[in-house]
């Protein structure tokens, strides 16, 4: 299977060392993938987003996306949808579109008007009138308004309440190109595992297991929620 991402030895520590946050992860994420990146709060999951898009560097490892190591030319081919909202709050909804659509040469915006329509959001609205959970919609739809190559998900449905949250996965699933992958970081596995190809468990920073979903749930004889829940029993 050809790969979108290649990791090999990475590692990332904080407070002068003292924090491992990394401890030698090598990964390989698979194309026209969606893959779950899993894990307790403190495992190192949004290090490891970080440095997928250049935010961080490692101190030692390894690192490429779409054959290229962390840099300029990845970041035309990742859109990341971050865990905290950092659109304009005085923007309408129609200025963040023709912003991302100046801004990213991939940019459909006949996507992201059909997505907003889907949704019920009017594109006439500003940010600032907004609920959470619609803001992190808005911001959703930008994202995966882009033809990328890797689509790197923050909690995408931590914000919205239950009955949004099939709609949401939907809209994910239904407007992104099929070549593309799809990383998705999540605390919500129940809601979300039943989109997944593959997922990656981490714990303590390291990977404690990456695997196919159904493949999982064959050998483990549960759902991927229930082994999640095995694997890291307080």
């Amino acid at each position: 299977m050809a790969s979108i991402l290649e990791c090999r030895n990475l590692e990332k520590s904080y407070d002068g060392g003292r924090t491992k946050a990394l401890k030698g992860v090598s990964l390989s994420l698979g194309k026209g993938r969606i893959i779950g990146l899993l894990g307790p709060n403190g495992s190192g999951k949004t290090t490891f987003i970080k440095l997928i898009n250049g935010l961080l560097t490692p101190e030692k490892g390894e690192l490429y996306i779409g054959g290229y190591p962390v840099g300029e030319e990845t970041k035309r081919i990742i859109s990341y949808l971050p865990e905290v909202t950092y659109l304009n709050k005085s923007m309408r909804i129609h200025q963040i579109i023709d912003y991302f659509r100046d801004f990213y040469d991939d940019f459909d915006t006949t996507r992201a008007y059909e997505m907003l329509k889907r949704l019920n959001i009017d594109p006439q609205d500003r940010m600032k009138t907004m609920s959470k959970g619609t803001k992190e919609k808005v911001q959703l739809i930008m994202v995966m308004s882009r033809n990328a190559s890797l689509y790197v998900l923050d909690e995408p449905i931590g914000g919205v309440d239950p009955a949004a949250r099939d709609y949401i996965l939907s809209t994910i699933v239904s407007n992104y190109n099929p070549e593309a992958t799809i990383l998705i970081s999540t605390h919500l596995i129940a809601d979300v595992e039943q989109i997944l190809d593959d997922v990656i468990f981490l714990k303590d920073g390291n990977v404690v297991m990456a695997a196919q979903a159904e493949n999982l749930r064959k050998t483990k004889g549960c759902s991927i929620d229930a082994t999640f829940r095995e694997v890291f029993r307080c």
